[in-house]
């Protein structure tokens, strides 16, 4: 597979031509990749209305996913943001209100995303839910809150795998979502390698109408580069505006370094990726089935994510974490109940063999029992928009009773609120942001 991007960068910066355009540093500078950092000069193309080496990439991206796919240089933020502007046209043209139901485990960008689009927004939640960082719903739980809404919506938004690495059914929820007239909409963010599985879990291969992928995240990326998928099954209007709808959010400068980045993996993908997966999953089952002998507590069922329950084995998370890294072992996240780590071929058995080795001289001690504050929905005062565009001020946490969060106070990672802008604070939503070492809020005005 060629990399036309790469090529044509490369090209420019053998050259030697003189800059006489952006940036500033002109080819050179002290990070050493500077030559490689240019704009949208002649023949470099123009993301967001590409007919040249962008779009021959990304046409080869496509084929690699199945799908029309384009990139984006700021991460699924502006993916999330895109497709719920796509939601709210297509709405439109058949004359609906632009309602998403979303599960409550939603990204924050997607609230600033329905703020700034003004879209209506039902919650999701399934039954018994016991952790804002999950949402698993059943096609027999989506069914029956789809049935009881208003007004059917337009679209539903759903988060798989999510942040502890549980995935959702989404070949079943599909099959809800387009009998109610809804297109389904899946933060893919932490699976994009779920499509070069030896049987693709993919959610576009499995029914969704849009999906994002963060690349960066498991496939070898760099920070900011993702993908917007659109199925080819999905209202053709949908492929037809989507270049429009991430230009209405994105910047005019993207990163070409990221380009480059989202080019390679291309070849990288087409040329015995999947191989490399397929050989490198079972030895991800083997360290998880050695940790769980060593007595570890594991959850979630997506493959490259090793998400650990702490308090079974005697610590928090936050403090497993902390021990972890003086041993040079880095987490992706960790917070009271779970710690986070994410693995990908790059690491290699020796990577998986040393997380296994540093886990295991951890000395277990007695379980911990204390429970984090169930999910409850809370009272909603106002819009998503009403809320955050409203002047708002910050105020500690436990003088907040009764006021109505402003801003999601929420951490990145995992960038999942515990209460949701316009719904007012009770003492449970205060008992929660004390769980999860949050010390204050903004809040609207009186």
């Amino acid at each position: 597979m060629d990399t036309p991007i790469c090529d044509f960068v490369r090209g420019y910066a053998r050259s030697g031509a003189l800059r006489l355009h952006m940036p500033g540093h002109k080819g050179e500078g002290p990070l050493g990749m500077e030559a490689l950092d240019i704009t949208e000069i002649p023949g470099a193309d123009s993301l967001y209305e590409a007919d040249g080496v962008i779009a021959q990439s990304e046409k080869n991206a496509s084929a690699l996913f199945g799908a029309p796919t384009l990139y984006s240089t700021e991460g699924s933020s502006l993916c999330i943001r895109a497709m719920l502007a796509l939601v709210q046209r297509h709405a439109a043209a058949q004359g609906r209100r632009p309602v998403i139901a979303a599960g409550r485990n939603a990204h924050k960008t997607f609230l600033s995303a329905a703020a700034l689009l003004d879209l209506p927004v039902n919650w999701l939640t399934p039954e018994g839910a016991q952790s804002y960082l999950s949402c698993a719903l059943s096609a027999g739980e989506l069914e029956a809150q789809l049935a009881a809404m208003d007004e059917p919506p337009a679209a539903v938004y759903l988060t798989s795998p999510d942040y502890l690495g549980n995935t959702v059914d989404v070949a079943a929820l599909s099959a809800i979502c387009h009998r109610h007239g809804a297109l389904l909409l899946v933060d893919n963010a932490h699976g994009a390698y779920l499509r070069f599985l030896p049987q693709s879990r993919h959610p576009i291969d499995l029914g969704a109408d849009l999906c994002c992928d963060s690349a960066h995240k498991t496939l070898p990326v760099l920070t900011g580069g993702a993908y917007l998928h659109i199925a080819e099954s999905a209202p053709q209007a949908l492929q037809a505006q989507a270049k429009d709808a991430l230009a209405l959010f994105g910047s005019t400068s993207p990163s070409y370094l990221i380009l480059q980045s989202l080019d390679a993996a291309n070849r990288t993908l087409a040329q015995g990726y999947r191989a490399r997966l397929a050989d490198f999953l079972p030895r991800v089952q083997r360290a998880k089935d050695a940790l769980r002998a060593q007595g570890y507590a594991l959850c979630g069922d997506e493959p490259l994510k090793l998400t650990l329950r702490t308090k079974p084995y005697g610590y928090r998370g936050a403090e497993l974490a902390a021990r972890l890294a003086k041993s040079g072992v880095v987490c992706e996240f960790a917070d009271p109940d779970f710690l986070v780590m994410m693995l990908t071929p790059e690491i290699g058995e020796s990577g998986l063999a040393r997380m296994v080795e540093v886990l295991a001289a951890v000395p277990r001690r007695d379980a911990i029992w204390e429970e984090p504050p169930a999910f409850r929905r809370a009272e909603r005062v106002m819009s998503i928009r009403e809320a955050m565009l409203a002047p708002g001020e910050r105020v500690p946490v436990e003088v907040s009773e009764g006021r109505v969060l402003a801003s999601a106070s929420v951490g990145c990672p995992p960038a999942v609120p515990v209460l949701v802008c316009g719904e007012r604070i009770d003492a449970h939503a205060i008992a929660c942001f004390g769980y999860y070492g949050i010390k204050a809020c903004m809040v609207v005005k009186q």
